[in-house]
């Protein structure tokens, strides 16, 4: 097997670019893909706010719980409102970043960036577990299996991802209208028996106190603040327009439209049955599980039904993360912010790299939080709704520069959208900062810092190696043809050996054989087989009295170079054993070692000559 045969096996046949506008997307498949993020929070949006409420006010949550959840509804109409422009205003995609980076500067830019890879991984956490949470409510036997059910289904997200868009979105696209489907049924069916006065409270409302608390203003944002994790992924869809066919603005834009009324219609909904079937959260089951038994029975076939196609909607709500934050991170990696290797496609025409910084990191957090997702929410919606703001003060920068069409209105609109955001960015650090919401903000600063140490690395890289304008490429040029002094490392004369020798007499007439005496018998053994050989290069033998053979030749090397003439250079060569992976352990690799401690040294250079060993 070759080098690359295990990424063919994994990724499949390799595409070739002029296939790529067919992996494209328009509105049917596009929702799917980028929105199962937000559509699948309505799954555990609704069970948050009942978290805050339940415990102070007990039967008398359901009322402030419907004003919170009108508010969150309200504040998803503003956005979409919002991110329109932003479809218009940049096609390209990017999202918070790209407008930052345009209008705000670097630093705003940045913390946008931050805001939104954190936000991605914690998606793929936090709707993976939710998910494993709706199968354990279906299949109780299935608890104490729940973090590795979580990770085995990530490890199958990014091999389904990696395989690229046109397989993904057809796998993702059907669990998610299922959902949507049977999520409506449930209303429908809901509400009709609460009008006929067949509908069940839920036996959770049986252990709820008669006496209820006082309702707070601190109360109520706080549970603001845990339902509006319903509002993370609305801006997956501007960070992914090229992914969109032609018309790609339109289609986005018709996409994010969609997302909006049926958020709207199954968030409300389900709120409003979590009124009439007086549900309270459960660590046993959640809160979908609880108004589908009310409404269907618990061992009805619907209620299944209704537990399969949540569990499914919040694990591949993970693929919003998949499609959006590769492509901001290959944005990044284009700026010189993240390492280069994110910007580039795998065979299947997907940022590979991206999507397995975003498995690692979300597998981290799934086990770091015992896959509970009461403990990663809190952390969930401060970094989105961070990025939620630069992007519509960056959009109200944008909209004074260009002046174009009713650039007025425009700016209003954003303006508008820049100062609700933050109020809620303050309501979400400021009720949950203890909660977590401070390990986002450490993280986003983090990762803002590591951001600018690589972009500085490699401006520093760009300065060494670049040819100033004082200078010509031609002066640098050697008029004659530097001389080179080879030394070969050699332990016994064998195939590799003989392979060097050959190559280095190639490179030149002044070759030094090194060989190190760590045992006398041996170096006889190497000694005679030299001379065998009948060669004219010197054979220089030193002795190791602790055995420290490495240490020995580079002492060597740096003698060597202190002697070297200007325009001068060393050169190792040195063999390198070729085996299959699970072999490597059974050897030394005292080539790698010897090359990682030459690397330094400046008028050295080091050439590996692999010898391959096929058994």
């Amino acid at each position: 097997m070759n080098a690359n045969s295990w990424k063919y096996r994994l990724l499949g046949k390799p595409l070739k670019s002029s296939e790529l506008e067919s992996q494209k997307y328009g509105v049917i498949w596009g929702l799917p893909v980028l929105s199962s993020d937000a559509i699948s929070s309505v799954a555990y949006a609704c069970e948050e706010i009942l978290l805050v409420f339940i415990p102070i006010l007990a039967l008398a949550s359901y009322t402030p719980m419907l004003g919170v959840a009108g508010a969150i509804i309200a504040l998803l109409l503003m956005l979409i409102l919002c991110y329109r422009q932003v479809i218009d205003a940049y096609p390209q995609g990017g999202g918070a970043y790209s407008v930052a980076r345009e209008n705000l500067g670097r630093i705003p830019s940045l913390v946008a960036a931050s805001g939104l890879i954190i936000g991605y991984v914690l998606t793929i956490a936090v709707s993976s577990c939710s998910g494993a949470a709706a199968v354990t409510s279906a299949l109780p036997a299935m608890a104490p299996f729940k973090v590795p059910m979580i990770v085995a289904f990530i490890v199958i997200m990014t091999v389904g991802n990696l395989r690229g868009l046109r397989e993904s979105s057809k796998v993702f696209g059907l669990p998610t209208y299922f959902f949507v489907a049977s999520v409506l049924i449930m209303i429908v069916v809901g509400v009709v028996k609460s009008a006929l006065g067949m509908l069940e409270p839920a036996a959770q409302a049986a252990e709820l106190s008669q006496t209820a608390g006082d309702l707070t203003l601190f109360l109520v944002l706080r549970a603001f603040s845990s339902g509006c994790s319903a509002l993370t992924g609305v801006e997956a869809i501007s960070n992914s327009v090229p992914n969109f066919a032609q018309p790609a603005r339109k289609n986005a834009k018709a996409t994010l439209n969609l997302l909006g009324l049926i958020v709207l219609v199954i968030f409300g909904g389900v709120c409003v049955l979590a009124l009439l079937c007086r549900v309270a959260p459960s660590p046993d089951l959640t809160i979908i599980a609880q108004i589908a038994t009310s409404v269907f029975g618990g061992n009805s076939i619907m209620f299944y039904v209704i537990q399969i196609a949540t569990a499914l909607i919040l694990l591949l709500a993970a693929n919003t993360a998949y499609n959006g934050m590769p492509q901001l991170m290959s944005l990044l990696s284009q700026d010189g912010f993240l390492p280069k290797r994110f910007s580039d496609k795998g065979s299947r025409l997907v940022y590979s790299n991206g999507i397995l910084f975003a498995s690692v990191f979300a597998v981290v957090l799934v086990v770091a939080f015992a896959g509970d997702t009461h403990l990663l929410i809190p952390l969930y919606a401060a970094g989105v709704f961070l990025s939620f703001t630069i992007a519509q003060g960056g959009m109200v920068v944008h909209w004074r520069r260009h002046r174009s069409g009713p650039w007025m209105r425009r700016a209003c609109i954003n303006g508008f959208g820049a100062v609700v955001t933050a109020l809620v960015l303050c309501v979400i650090v400021a009720t949950n900062f203890l909660a977590g919401a401070w390990i986002s903000l450490v993280a986003i600063g983090a990762t803002v810092a590591l951001m600018a140490v690589i972009n500085r690395h490699y401006r520093d890289v760009h300065e060494c190696l670049m040819i100033r304008d004082d200078e010509k490429a031609r002066s640098l040029l050697l008029s004659d043809v530097p001389r080179t002094h080879v030394i070969i490392p050699a332990h016994a004369v064998n195939r590799p050996f003989i392979k060097t020798l050959n190559y280095a007499r190639s490179l030149s007439s002044d070759i030094e054989v090194y060989h190190v005496k760590v045992s006398a018998a041996a170096t006889r053994r190497f000694k005679a087989d030299y001379q065998r050989l009948g060669i004219d290069a010197p054979l220089v033998i030193e002795k190791a009295p602790y055995r420290n053979v490495n240490e020995m030749l580079i002492n060597h090397v740096d003698d060597r170079l202190g002697r070297l003439q200007r325009h001068e250079t060393l050169t190792i060569v040195m063999p390198q054993l070729v085996t299959k992976l699970w072999q490597m352990p059974l050897h030394n690799q005292t080539t790698l070692l010897l090359e990682s401690s030459l690397l330094e040294r400046r008028d050295v250079a080091l050439v590996t000559i692999p010898y391959l060993i096929d058994t």
